[in-house]
Parts: C-alpha cells; structure tokens; sequence
C-alpha cells in the first residue's frame, strides 16, 4: 500500500507527462503511481555513496520532495564513488552540494536540507512528515536510531549498505515486517568491523546498492510491486553473484515484537560500544615523540593491527602484525616488559585494541599512536600517502 494520503494527490501538469511519459507508459505506475511519486517525501540520511545515487534517480523520478542529512564536508577521496559531488564541491557541505546537483536535474524537486548530525534528541521531529527513509549511513548508531525511530513513527526505512565488493539492502517496515533488530539484535563489537574508510570499497558497488534502494523507495511510494521486506538482498560485486536470506519477525524483538520494551530512543553509542574514546582512557604517543624513541634506539614492540590490504598500502616499519580480530588469541606473542605501541589508520581501532588487551589481562605498558598511520604521514615521513 501506498504511504501517500490521497488528499495529498495533485494533478500533473503538461511539463510532467512529457517528463514522465515512459513511467506513463508503464501500467504499474501510470498518471495514479506518477501523482503519488509527485506528492511523496523521502528523506535520504547520509549524501555519500549510497545516498548519492539515490537522490540523483528520485529526483529523476520526480519525487516530490527530497530531504537530505548530513554533516560532512566533500572530500577529495569522496569522488571515487559519492557521483552527486564533483571536484568543484570539496570543501563544501554534502547536503548543499547534493541539493545543488538534484537541482541540476529537476528543477521542480523540493531538497530540504538538515546540514546536522542525526542523534536521539533530533530525529524524531527530523524524521516527521516523510513518507520513507532511506539509510545510507555508514555507522552501526545511526544505522539502529534509525531503525527504531522509524518504527516508532511508523515509517519504513530502506536499508543498505557497503563494505569492500559486498552490499547487502532490505526494507525494515515494523508494521508490515521485521526491523533491524530483527536481523541483527546486537550490535557487533566495535572496532571488529572496519569502515568503508578503513577497509575500503569498490566505487561502483554504492551505485548499485544506492540504485536498488531507490527502487524500493519508489515501490513504497507507489504502493505496488514486491519490496525487500522481510528479505535481506546479499550482492557479492567482485564475483557477481546474489543471494537472498529470508528474515522473519523477532516475536520477542524489543522493539517490534509483541511485547516491546524499546518505546524511546535511546543512547545508542552507548548501545553500540562506540562512546567517544575520552571514556575509554588509553595513554597516547604522538608520531613526533614515537619517533624520537624509535630514533634513540628505545626497545619498543609496535604492532600494526590494521587489515593486511591496508598494511600494503603502508607496511609501518618494524611492525608486528595482528589484525585487530587475531588479538585475543595471539595477545601471548607480546612481550610484557617492553612498552607496546599500537597503530592503526587513524588512532581510533588501536585504541581498541588496548581495551581488548586489557580484558585478555596483558599486564605490559600500552601507548596508542595518536592519529594512526596518517597523522605519522604528516608529522612525520612526509613521503608517505596517507588513505
């Protein structure tokens, strides 16, 4: 069924049948489907890879109105996948670079911009007057909070997401289906799954996760055809290969199920591991002062924790290597009386690896290079590219 009211419904005008002739044309959709897609509201949450083409083919569709979340700046990395910003827009805010670009290509599409952070305290009058969510986050928090406002709202949210040559998307509709937590009722520990940023991804795969989101968002919108609720779509791009996992609803889900005790937003940083580092205090080392012990010939054990593709990019030298999944089982090749340095890309999963040290009961000193292997780039062997 539909998400659009009917006393919603405009007609369409000259300028529309001739934009819109071949969804016109299409029995499933026609003048009724198109009058639904003009009136819809869809807010997309994240303009990066996923988000970016999802914006670009709804505006194409001539949804109605588009509201855009986001809090970054345009990056130069961004391009190799986020296609709705160009060279021009870096530095720039993603929401206005994206609002700029729908523009560009339908001049009669409304972008609301929220140029902010989504958190537990703003989504819900965020989230209000949208017919459908679409997710294109890139970070288990915002992924649940999410998930849950949009159930408790009664919104269906469309999920995807990325990771090296996998996507995966589904539609999460509490009312008509299982949510996320349904699939995935606890978070994974943080730190163990890497970022896009971290681990990488093939350019291409957002736009084709970004692609089928936007499908199912226009079926949501239209009311027709089969969506992804209560399946989970598995796309393997380096090997070209699909797979399909049926998800069933959770009757003892906390937030869908029959009896719920989630009925508010919650902490979910706190929910998901991931509390800003300062609550989890490690002592750090600057690059500047590791090199000064490395260069006065101190006895330091450095391990490397990152993923053996980052650590080609940039073999850190004289590193021990331990992925940060390997850690627990391998904490007994480090040597207590010597003091341990962990690196990772940017400070953040050796901080973690600390932590996981602690748990195991290593009893040695542990430093954690602040800023990782890129802020040793630049502060310290200049000749080094930083990712």
């Amino acid at each position: 069924m539909s998400r659009i009211a009917d006393d919603r419904l405009n007609g369409l005008s000259t300028w529309d049948f001739s934009r819109y002739s071949r969804h016109l044309l299409l029995p499933e959709i026609g003048v009724e489907g198109q009058k639904r897609i003009k009136a819809s509201r869809v807010l997309i949450v994240g303009t990066g890879g996923l988000g970016a083409p999802v914006g670009l083919y709804l505006a194409a569709a001539g949804v109605g109105t588009i509201g855009l979340v986001d809090y970054d700046l345009v990056e130069e990395s961004n391009l190799q996948r986020q296609v709705i910003h160009t060279e021009d827009d870096i530095d720039r805010p993603k929401v206005a670079s994206a609002r700029d670009a729908i523009h560009r290509l339908n001049s009669r599409t409304l972008v609301v911009m929220h140029n902010e952070r989504l958190t537990s305290q703003n989504a819900m009058d965020i989230l209000k007057g949208y017919d459908v969510v679409v997710d294109g986050t890139d970070n288990f928090p915002t992924r649940y909070l999410l998930n849950d406002a949009c159930a408790l709202l009664g919104l269906p949210v469309v999920y995807g997401s990325v990771f090296q040559f996998e996507g995966q998307a589904s539609v999460f509709d509490a009312k008509n289906g299982p949510c996320l937590r349904c699939l995935f009722p606890e978070p994974p520990p943080p730190g163990l799954v890497p970022s896009c940023g971290e681990g990488g991804v093939m350019g291409v795969l957002p736009g084709i996760i970004g692609c089928i989101q936007a499908c199912e968002a226009i079926k949501l919108v239209v009311g027709g055809g089969e969506t992804l609720t209560g399946r989970l779509l598995i796309m393997d791009g380096w090997r070209m290969r699909f797979v399909e996992i049926r998800i069933d609803k959770n009757p003892e889900c906390p937030l869908c199920g029959s009896h719920p005790t989630i009925t508010e937003l919650i902490d979910y940083e706190e929910f998901c591991g991931v509390k800003p580092k300062e609550e989890y205090p490690v002592e750090h080392i600057t690059p500047a002062e590791l090199k000064a012990r490395i260069d006065k010939g101190d006895d330091l054990q450095i391990i490397d924790i990152r993923e053996p593709h980052e650590q080609a990019l940039y073999a850190f030298p004289g590193a021990i290597s331990i992925p940060i999944g390997q850690l627990a089982r391998r904490s007994d090749e480090l040597d207590p009386s010597k003091d341990a340095v962990f690196i990772c890309k940017i400070g953040q999963r050796s901080a973690y690896a600390i932590q996981i040290m602690e748990e195991c009961g290593y009893e040695g000193k542990m430093l954690n290079l602040q800023g990782g292997v890129n802020a040793w780039a630049r502060e310290v062997d200049k000749s080094i590219q930083q990712y």
